[in-house]
């Protein structure tokens, strides 16, 4: 049981901690769920108070039913001149974001378009509801991705399909967005949330330090050439053979019961 509260920003719904879990939902209906800067500041600020709380240990970022989010809020786009937005601090919250060092797991129906598409690749696991399409529209608009949707994106899909979600505009189904790797799997709209909560209550009866360190581990993969990358895997499975959930792991299949994590 948690002892923080979670409040609920503006744009934003809070659920939990519910089992490990705490969900972040998108709910700005009238504006497609558009990413504005108060609602990335607000995401932003619950996922540092979840760091810190040992109650929470997974995450689910969700929309709506219909639009999970459909890009950036062009009214504030349009208010913003080039020296607006070289200063502006968007990118700095896309990173915090991207440094939350639990997992997370992304459930996306309908569109996740532009920035939405570049939040969503943020989480660790996208569970797609059959409906979910994804893109990087900003070329019609005369713009480029600008949060990681040059970068993310083709890391995920690789660089034929981004060049062609990325220039030509062009958007992807869930189901080819699971042939390109883009998300983990598809589900029904209606069970797409609860697949979603159900891996995370998976991953939040794991080990927490182990969990932790495996993220760290795969994330820095992207970061690093394969012999540096090899180090540092080691280097994480050195650290937690000197913890106590680690002992207890080893004890507890010797004795054929359910291990207790203790997260120490």
């Amino acid at each position: 049981m948690s002892e923080l509260t979670y409040p609920s920003p503006e744009g934003l719904q809070v659920a939990g901690p519910e089992a490990g879990v705490l969900e972040i939902r998108l709910d700005r209906p009238d504006a497609r769920n558009a990413l504005s800067t108060p609602l990335l500041r607000g995401i932003v600020a619950l996922l540092q108070q979840a760091a810190g709380d040992d109650a929470v240990r997974c995450v689910v970022l969700t929309g709506g039913d219909k639009v999970f989010a459909a890009g950036a809020d062009l009214a504030e786009m349009a208010s913003k001149d080039m020296q607006a937005v070289l200063l502006e601090e968007r990118p700095q919250l896309f990173a915090t974001i991207g440094r939350f060092p639990k997992p997370m797991v992304g459930a996306v129906c309908g569109y996740a378009l532009g920035g939405g598409c570049e939040l969503v690749m943020h989480a660790d696991i996208i569970v797609a509801g059959e409906s979910a399409q994804f893109g990087q529209p900003e070329i019609n608009l005369g713009i480029i991705p600008g949060a990681g949707g040059t970068q993310r994106l083709t890391h995920a899909v690789g660089k034929s399909l981004a060049m062609k979600m990325v220039l030509a505009g062009e958007f992807i189904s869930a189901r080819e967005a699971l042939a390109a790797r883009l998300v983990a799997e598809v589900a029904a709209d209606d069970a797409c949330l609860a697949r979603a909560h159900e891996l995370a209550r998976k991953i939040a009866g794991k080990a927490p330090l182990a969990v932790r360190l495996a993220k760290d581990a795969v994330l820095q993969s992207f970061e690093t050439p394969l012999a540096a990358g090899m180090v540092l895997e080691r280097r994480n499975f050195v650290v937690l053979a000197g913890t106590d959930d680690r002992n207890e792991g080893v004890r507890a299949f010797l004795e054929k019961r359910k291990p207790v994590w203790k997260g120490r």
